[in-house]
């Protein structure tokens, strides 16, 4: 599969509902997809940067730059028989991971394509189902997460992820554990807290927590294994891994008992692949973090849930959480039981809707080798 061209664009999606971590208020979403023209083939990739540098340096507008000046060069004209291979041709560019997981992302169900297979089955995806968790963001009062919370219950979905922060943590979930004793609750800190603090995270124990996740800073595993040490829950690293060696490392000091992996954090397939071995030979569990994606991010997130070590519930849910109107067809549904039944349709199994793209896009460009178009 020879990459001739690629087109860039941003597509705007409003939420259904705000969504707020301890770091921002999100109302809309600003996507950017990639479109990668290879030999009559036209795959795509959804780039889970945000609208600003928050959750990690890149943003939608670092992730355009670097495709545009940086990434899409690297490959275009450039022939690939597996999604892999483009990996190498990224090496130079430092970071940008997100950016680049977009684009290779692209490949890797090319390859599926050419190679006529789900996308599940080539990345050695095992699983015919996958369980699925959501993840609540702070809410304008305890009342109204109540409402979310009941809300996700009944539809189903096997785990409740709390957004969390110093001020919206004991209390809330101690309404919410006297109310369900019994449900699968974890807690999202996006790193809201400093080590200082770790007498009050001790009064997290008392809640039965799967997890309590990155409650320290972004980039810091050793602070955690010193938190880790002090607490009966365990942690969860999110932000903090950004690929396998971070894993490995994260593991041995002992600053983690449960990893979150998320493809475009980690810089695609490849490396989530690598991650996964890793957690899975330490024998610590890992499950699907999600980033608000649209349907083509949420789909091939899906497919890498499949492998055998994503043992705990993900943050992948359906299209109706989010949005009122998705960009694939058919819509992303989950079950009573709150799983996601996998097809075994060649690709993803979603057919990405082209016409509601084009009505959403409000920036495009197209690279060919030798110029740019916008």
């Amino acid at each position: 599969m020879k990459v001739e061209a690629i087109t860039l664009r941003e597509i705007r999606m409003p939420l259904v509902h705000f969504f707020e971590t301890s770091f921002s208020r999100t109302y809309e979403r600003r996507i950017l997809l990639v479109t990668l023209h290879a030999q009559g083939l036209d795959v795509w990739g959804e780039c889970v940067a945000g609208e600003h540098p928050y959750y990690s340096e890149e943003s939608i507008d670092t992730a355009w730059y670097a495709i545009t000046a940086e990434l899409g060069p690297a490959i275009m004209g450039k022939a690939f028989a597996r999604g892999a291979d483009c990996v190498p041709h990224f090496d130079r560019v430092r970071g940008h991971r997100m950016a680049k997981s977009a684009l290779e992302n692209a490949l890797w169900h090319a390859e599926a394509l050419e190679k006529q297979v789900p996308l599940w089955k080539l990345l050695g995806g095992t699983r015919r189902e996958i369980a699925c968790g959501v993840s609540i963001g702070i809410q304008d009062s305890p009342e109204q997460l109540e409402e979310k919370v009941a809300a996700e219950l009944d539809a189903g979905y096997q785990r409740i992820k709390l957004k969390c922060k110093p001020g919206w943590d004991l209390k809330i979930f101690e309404r919410i554990r006297n109310r369900w004793p019994e449900i699968l609750l974890s807690c999202d800190a996006n790193s809201a807290y400093t080590l200082d603090q770790a007498d009050h995270m001790r009064e997290f124990d008392q809640f039965n927590l799967l997890m309590i996740e990155q409650p320290l800073w972004h980039d810091d595993v050793y602070m955690h294994s010193k938190l880790q040490k002090q607490l009966k829950t365990r942690i969860c690293l999110d932000e903090a891994i950004r690929n396998a060696r971070d894993a490995q490392t994260a593991i041995e000091v002992g600053a983690c008992g449960i990893v979150n992996v998320k493809v475009g954090r980690v810089g695609g397939f490849t490396e989530a692949l690598k991650v996964h071995d890793v957690c899975q030979k330490a024998g610590i569990p890992v499950w699907c973090g999600g980033m608000l994606e649209a349907g083509i991010g949420r789909a091939q997130n899906i497919a890498l849930s499949t492998l055998p070590n994503f043992t705990l519930p993900g943050d992948v849910s359906a299209s109706k959480r989010y949005w009122k109107e998705d960009i694939v067809e058919p819509e992303i549904t989950v079950s009573p039981q709150g799983t996601i039944a996998i097809s075994d349709a060649v690709g993803t199994g979603y057919r990405v809707r082209e016409d509601l793209i084009e009505k959403l896009t409000v920036r495009k460009q197209t690279l060919r080798a030798g110029s740019a178009t916008a």
